[in-house]
């Protein structure tokens, strides 16, 4: 870690004041940056490579189980383990994108009075704007949950008012309501 702070920086600062500071010897510096890398290191290189690719082609949602069940596919990283895969996601900083759990925004178990069916099922309509629905859903767009609140005329079909929303808030359907009512 030191020396490779060294290499790093030798443009920035003396070869001499890093490693009084660092508390190594230069020759202990030049010996590291000659040093052939061992086999194993040379693997690790490959396989990073390799894992890197395979996160990408799952677009950030592999974990190290699901690399190291592709790697086994490959007759060079058949014998790789889980733990070395994760070890060397973790030191380049690959975490896998997790699912959040579902949350379920419906209220059913509530005390409140239930509104009364006005329409009780008939939805032919003569005179346009005399009956209005409404509905509420949720759209992903991105990284992002965006709730669509819509009223339409039953007469005509058309949608009336409309909001879109971040938050599933009151604020929304009063929006979407009086852009129905202009």
């Amino acid at each position: 870690m030191k020396y490779q702070f060294i290499r790093d920086h030798r443009s920035e600062f003396t070869m001499t004041k890093m490693c009084q500071i660092l508390q190594i010897s230069m020759s202990g510096f030049y010996q590291w940056r000659n040093r052939i890398p061992s086999a194993r290191s040379r693997q690790n290189d490959r396989l990073k490579q390799c894992i890197f690719k395979l996160f990408s082609e799952h677009n950030g949602m592999a974990g190290s189980p699901m690399i190291t069940a592709d790697l086994h596919d490959d007759p060079d990283f058949c014998n790789v383990s889980e733990n070395r895969v994760a070890r060397l996601m973790r030191k380049m900083g690959l975490k896998c994108k997790t699912l959040k759990k579902w949350v379920v925004t419906t209220d059913s178990k509530h005390n409140e009075p239930v509104a009364p069916n006005l329409l009780n099922r008939k939805f032919d309509v003569k005179i346009p704007n005399t009956v209005w629905v409404s509905d509420i859903t949720y759209l992903k767009v991105g990284r992002h949950w965006y709730y669509l609140t819509v009223f339409i005329d039953l007469f005509s079909r058309s949608i009336v008012g409309w909001d879109l929303s971040r938050s599933l808030e009151r604020h929304s359907v009063i929006r979407a309501l009086k852009k129905a009512i202009m």
